[in-house]
């Protein structure tokens, strides 16, 4: 399909989980064009990835449940202890500019907790899709292309979502889309043992997407949603965030079709 992509099998897996992975910057792209970030617009970004994160919780939810309920509903809990907790952690670094500035400079005051909140949680996210492209290989190579394809063309939602929130917050769009990138960073590491090691690493998918939704939903509805309140009304914020929801939801329905 490339000519640049080598022919070993290894390689191709990494090579088309890579460019999976660099899907997600495109997300960005529209706030290239937008030159300030009132409060209106940082409202209805925050509303906006909300809506474009919660379609995407309830995705993973929902292939998970596919493999087995059980391990799905194991993975949710445990990614919102998980979230919760580093949530209490990341408070002790909150204020501590040189630290913020050292990972992510140009943040507004007060942004650096939910700036690394979302890069995790979406790095998290992405190894569970990186087993998800690794076994979908193991099926055969025109299987795989296909999943890869799905899920790059999936990324660009996820990279706006990831994009809405860091760029409200004060980073510029570029470095938004390099951050969007990085979280997605774990397809092709994650995607090659996948691919190699097929029946050890199956069985943890179903558990790996029940951990990145339940972190998803927590951050969402602990962070994201109440912060599109203090720019924008409620009515507005829900309505925003029902309609990306569900444009979310029919997005991925229509992709993995």
């Amino acid at each position: 399909m490339f000519d640049f992509i080598p022919s070993s099998p290894v390689w191709q897996v990494f090579w088309y989980a890579f460019l999976t992975a660099v899907a997600t910057g495109l997300g960005a792209i529209p706030f290239a064009f937008i030159k300030k970030q009132s409060p209106t617009i940082m409202g209805f970004s925050n509303a906006l990835a909300a809506g474009l994160m919660l379609g995407a919780s309830f995705g993973l939810i929902y292939e998970g449940i596919d493999y087995h309920l059980g391990k799905t509903v194991l993975g949710v809990i445990a990614g919102l202890v998980f979230i919760y907790l580093t949530h209490k952690i990341l408070d002790r670094f909150e204020g501590m500019h040189h630290f913020e500035g050292d990972i992510f400079a140009g943040l507004k005051k007060g942004s650096f907790k939910k700036a690394v909140l979302i890069v995790l949680i979406m790095t998290v996210h992405s190894a569970a899709e990186g087993i998800g492209i690794g076994t979908s290989f193991g099926g055969g190579m025109t299987f795989g292309l296909i999943m890869s394809l799905a899920i790059a063309i999936h990324n660009i939602p996820e990279g706006l979502a990831i994009s809405a929130v860091l760029t409200s917050r004060g980073m510029p769009w570029w470095k938004a889309a390099l951050w969007s990138i990085f979280t997605s960073l774990p397809q092709p590491l994650m995607a090659v043992p996948a691919f190699l090691f097929i029946q050890t690493f199956k069985p943890l998918l179903p558990a790996g997407l029940g951990f990145a939704a339940g972190a998803m939903l927590w951050l969402t509805l602990s962070e994201i949603i109440p912060d599109a309140y203090e720019d924008i009304k409620p009515e507005k914020t829900a309505l925003i965030t029902t309609l990306a929801l569900i444009l979310m939801v029919a997005f991925q329905v229509y992709v993995g079709e």
